[in-house]
């Protein structure tokens, strides 16, 4: 098997040895061998395993795509691949809340019109109302009138926050555009394009870009497969056995990390 050095895996990637240290470190690659000197000494499973994890990011982030690995080395292929089950099912919801937004979006947009008058809604919502309806904290909703969001209107004799349905309806839509990941200052453009009803580019703009977000996650998804299913037959190609715990204890190197293949469990001796 080929040695390599961290600078030669970090090259490959544009990353640096440091780095590579770090996710050996965090249990995203499996721990290397050392020289005499001290010096790592890494292999072409290493290499795999990084390829892996650094597709992974892109499809799932950098927090679950290190569950991932690090689950795969402690030898919990099920716990792995719930994680990426986990990871399809979030990417359908958001694809089912993009088509929710564009499905309110238009009945929003046509409920809009200037000549609304939201003074006279009798009907209105305390915050602990709203909240719950939402499902979000009163905290959540302070902070998008903060932002520019919502404007409800202010008991005079008590100073509560009344919302009436036009609060509402932005509350609802920033909520949607929370959840695809959007930043409060874009959806505060997005909501007062929609107040004035003055156009729609905007919030075109804003769906189409996430709609490109979630294609461009989903071909990830796919490349992070492939690239863990190249890593897992490299640990086949070079574990053709599973070996014992009562073994890898004898194990001069005194480093053992466990490693799951496709149908079983190893323990990787570095």
């Amino acid at each position: 098997m080929i040695n390599l050095r961290p600078f030669d895996l970090a090259r490959e990637h544009g990353i640096s040895t440091q780095a590579v240290r770090n996710y050996e470190r965090d249990g995203f690659i499996p721990p290397a061998d050392r020289t005499p000197s001290g010096y790592r000494v890494y292999t072409e499973i290493h290499a795999a395993a990084l390829r892996a994890y650094l597709a992974l990011l892109p499809a799932y982030g950098h927090a679950v795509g290190g569950q991932i690995m690090t689950a795969l080395h402690h030898g919990e292929l099920d716990d792995a691949l719930m994680i990426i089950d986990r990871g399809h099912a979030q990417s359908l919801r958001d694809r089912d809340t993009l088509d929710s937004v564009r499905n309110a979006v238009h009945h929003l947009t046509a409920d809009s019109g200037p000549a609304t008058d939201p003074s006279n809604d009798a009907d209105t919502r305390t915050i602990g109302e709203l909240a719950h309806h939402l499902r979000v904290t009163p905290a959540t909703l302070r902070n998008w009138e903060g932002a520019g969001i919502l404007a409800p209107t202010r008991d005079p004799a008590t100073g509560y926050r009344h919302y009436r349905a036009i609060d509402v309806r932005d509350a609802e839509l920033a909520h949607l555009l929370r959840r695809g990941g959007y930043p409060l200052d874009r959806i505060a453009a997005v909501v007062q394009q929609v107040r004035s009803a003055g156009g729609t580019d905007a919030l075109a703009a804003t769906l189409g870009d996430w709609q490109r977000r979630l294609t461009a996650q989903g071909l990830a998804m796919l490349d992070a497969a492939g690239e863990l299913g190249r890593y897992m037959e490299s640990l086949d190609r070079a574990l053709p056995g599973p070996i014992t715990a009562s073994a890898a204890r004898h194990w001069p190197p005194d480093r053992v990390s466990t490693v799951a293949a496709p149908g079983r469990a190893h323990t990787f001796i570095v």
